[in-house]
């Protein structure tokens, strides 16, 4: 079986049944879904009923059951990033998600509600950007990682080969992947960040990639997802690796983040930074080597940077982190600690040269990964940096952005692209595009953990930190505090949904959806809204006298204040957490 899928599809609608017709060249393939029996199986073009309602879709993206009972969902809109040898890479930007049943009728109120509520979820996972795919090249794999196959691996579906760390849709296609016959209609999908760009220095004209795929395993938002699961899995997972093709030569440059790999938990209580739990009562180092075991075979030798502060809340964590690499004695692993926010206090930003020059002979041992216009591997990466602060976002990207710089100042060279002594820094058209993708990918990862656009991205994007950019950081952590508090319950409990965490059982007596929260949980953020707005208008419309006007805003300001209080003081009872999965399985 070649590893493609289908391109061009259409979708026919009737009542009894979904019928999505092949429409590539050659084609006569029909794919049947019975909405009744749920039934899948492949026909041929002249069974589709002249009656069905068609439409042109994008992409199967798999099937989900609700309440209602099953849903279809497909992609109905896309955008070109571009091209990636010779394989079109899209970007899915609208979806559909369509019922089997033809009436809601047999849903009682309450179970039309939750069913509401889950599609609800559904439809929140879909919005948040970031989901790409290609019906003729594997996106879930490095080029080394492809490189190393057989020709076995080589004549696999996609949905086969795949990265299985990587496919976000596979709970949605796992009906579909049960029959091979089928797997041409099954289009595996990434999440995370991917951009292309031509680009010329010196009048050689050469493509650049960044790529950064998203982990499904232990996939959430930031203060409800830390650490690691029994299985080794780390929160905030995502592999991102930097290509460059210049006359049929292609180099690779791999990271990763991850978050720190210990069983440790940081739900929010309305204080602004939570302060981190480490479990006291958990196996650390069954996890931790779990996690170390897989990187090691997947990646080779593990070069860890830790960005995190030494001292305050983050220390202990960084002393955990340090201690179990010691304990686990590994030749494969290397533990650098680095406080970013100490070394780099008042905006001296140039100190992170500091830490380039630490591991720069390390790099050069590393390598990275290249072949030649023959197709001959002529050099491997032999590890990777794995790098993470509290949240492995904001830090963790510029830390990224300058190690994946080196890399390609060195590929370049080697490529003939840069000349002896010239620096990737004084090209400045490209030094734009590189600075501008990373932190598009650093606003990409962030909105897709913690809800927001990554800080720091002013010296991303520039070279230097500057006044603007702290004050869009100011505004970005705000924006984070609220979500993080007030919404971020729902949105893991979507993610759980989406990636088949959670099962909806319509036969279940008690709704998870439905557990009513004490009035005075909604009524006490309304009573301080309206208290402190009101505070504001006294003092805009001043009274005859100030003391007048003074006693006004003293009673509401006192009734905010007040009010704010006893919301900190009940902070878990406010906080919106999630109901779909137990506290436990995600600790």
């Amino acid at each position: 079986m070649a590893a493609t899928t289908y391109e061009r599809l259409k979708l026919h609608v009737t009542p009894e049944k979904f019928y999505v017709e092949a429409c590539d060249d050659g084609a006569d393939d029909v794919l049947v879904i019975d909405r009744v029996s749920t039934e899948v199986t492949l026909s041929v073009k002249k069974d589709v009923p002249p009656s069905a309602v068609t439409r042109p879709i994008f992409g199967i993206l798999g099937t989900i059951h609700l309440v209602a009972g099953n849903y279809l969902i497909v992609i109905t809109k896309k955008t070109k990033i571009g091209e990636f040898f010779n394989h079109v890479i899209w970007k899915a930007t609208d979806f559909d998600i369509l019922s089997y049943k033809k009436t809601m009728l047999h849903l009682t109120d309450i179970q039309l509600q939750d069913n509401k509520t889950f599609l609800a979820m559904i439809n929140h996972v879909l919005n948040v950007d970031g989901f790409y795919f290609s019906t003729t090249y594997d996106l879930t794999h490095t080029l080394q990682r492809l490189s190393n196959t057989s020709p076995e691996f080589q004549e696999m579906s996609l949905l086969e080969r795949a990265d299985q760390r990587f496919v976000w849709n596979g709970h949605l296609l796992r009906e579909l992947s049960a029959q091979p016959e089928v797997h041409r209609f099954a289009l595996p999908v990434l999440h995370g960040f991917v951009t292309m760009h031509s680009c010329s220095i010196n009048g050689k004209y050469f493509d650049w990639i960044l790529i950064s795929r998203r982990s499904c395993f232990r996939a959430g938002v930031r203060y409800y997802v830390r650490g690691i699961d029994s299985e080794g899995h780390a929160a905030n997972f995502v592999e991102t690796e930097q290509i460059v093709h210049y006359n049929g030569s292609r180099a690779s440059f791999v990271q990763t983040r991850g978050s720190i790999p210990v069983f440790w938990s940081q739900r929010p209580n309305l204080k602004y930074k939570p302060r981190p739990l480490i479990n006291k009562v958990a196996n650390h180092m069954d996890g931790f080597q779990r996690h170390f075991d897989s990187q090691v075979i997947i990646y080779g030798k593990q070069v860890i940077i830790n960005l995190v502060n030494q001292k305050g809340s983050e220390k202990p964590l960084e002393q955990a982190f340090a201690t179990m690499v010691s304990s686990l004695g590994s030749g494969m692993i290397r533990y650098i600690a680095f406080d970013f926010h100490k070394e780099c206090k008042n905006m001296r930003w140039d100190r992170l040269s500091i830490l380039l020059d630490q591991v720069a002979e390390i790099q050069d041992e590393l390598s990275y990964f290249l072949v030649d216009t023959a197709g001959m591997v002529v050099t491997s990466q032999e590890g990777v940096f794995r790098s993470n602060c509290m949240d492995c976002l904001d830090r963790t990207n510029v830390i990224q952005s300058l190690l994946a710089r080196r890399s390609l100042q060195a590929q370049l060279q080697r490529l003939g692209v840069l000349h002896v002594g010239q620096k990737l820094e004084e090209q400045n058209e490209f030094e734009k595009i590189y600075k501008n993708a990373w932190a598009d990918n650093a606003n990409a990862c962030a909105k897709q953990y913690a809800g927001t656009g990554a800080l720091k991205t002013d010296f991303t994007r520039t070279g230097k930190r500057t006044q603007l950019g702290l004050l869009m950081d100011g505004w970005n952590s705000l924006i984070r505090y609220y979500k993080n508090n007030f919404s971020d319950g729902f949105r893991q409990d979507s993610i759980d949904l989406f990636l088949g965490n959670y099962s909806v059982d319509e036969l279940e007596a008690h709704s998870p959806l439905s557990v009513p929260r004490d009035l005075k949980f909604l009524a006490l953020p309304i009573i301080m809204v309206v208290a402190f707005s009101m505070c504001i208008i006294c003092l805009l419309m001043a009274g005859d006298t100030w003391t007048e006007t003074l006693a006004y805003v003293l009673f509401w300001g006192v009734a905010s204040i007040g009010t704010f209080f006893i919301i900190l003081y009940n902070g878990k009872d406010f906080v919106d957490a999630p109901r779909l999965v137990q506290k436990e399985k995600m600790d």
